[in-house]
């Protein structure tokens, strides 16, 4: 009686008992696509090579022509680089200007609330009550923008910044004696001139031996 091979597998129609080298589908697709890339691979390197026969690397007037060329287009590039910087800090520059430009106008208009609002207060109309506290509140506001008032008697007289209705002075030094509106500014930004009488320093000699 002939003994049963026992190298013989069991299920001698499965592919992976027939074929050693066998593959599951996903293996022989990941191969397939590994191949692909090798090809692909092997044809650019093949085009690069081939465009790089006709290039004569030993030729002196190939790598002027290349350095000129070069050199060329780093210029260009740098004067387009300077010319979006000089646009970019243009454009920062007239945005500020237009912001300081409109938040002065628009602060200008509130000048004339804060006249009314000193005048009630030299009146005493402002020593308490609702009419205070929204004058606290406003004046508040306005500075927090701001919004500074300039213009106190005693300063130096500047004829930039003050606007002088009589002169009472006498000597060479003028100081702010009297003032009759003051004058307001946003930043370095001048809203309006303080209106003021000048007179002589109160003591001019005290004012000398500082």
């Amino acid at each position: 009686m002939t003994e049963p091979n026992r190298d013989m597998p069991e299920n001698p129609g499965d592919p992976d008992a027939t074929d050693t080298e066998g593959t599951t589908p996903e293996a022989a697709e990941a191969e397939a696509a590994a191949a692909e890339e090798a090809q692909a691979e092997a044809d650019l390197e093949a085009e690069v090579n081939e465009a790089l026969a006709d290039v004569d690397l030993d030729s002196d007037d190939t790598v002027t022509d290349a350095e000129a060329e070069l050199a060329e287009r780093t210029e260009d590039l740098l004067r387009v680089t300077a010319e979006y910087a000089n646009y970019r800090r243009r454009t920062e520059r007239d945005r500020t200007t237009t912001i300081a430009t409109t938040k002065a106008n628009v602060l200008e208009k509130f000048i004339a609330i804060l006249d009314d609002l000193e005048l009630a207060e030299q009146h005493g109309d402002l020593a308490e009550g609702p009419l205070k506290a929204f004058a606290d509140k406003f004046r508040n506001t306005i500075t927090g923008l701001g919004l500074e008032a300039y213009g106190e008697e005693g300063d130096a007289f500047d004829p930039e910044r003050h606007e002088a209705v009589q002169d009472l002075s006498e000597g060479d030094e003028k100081v702010i004696g009297t003032v009759l509106r003051k004058g307001y500014s946003v930043g370095d930004r001048l809203v309006r001139n303080a209106m003021v009488i000048i007179a002589d320093p109160a003591n001019p000699e005290a004012q000398s031996a500082e």
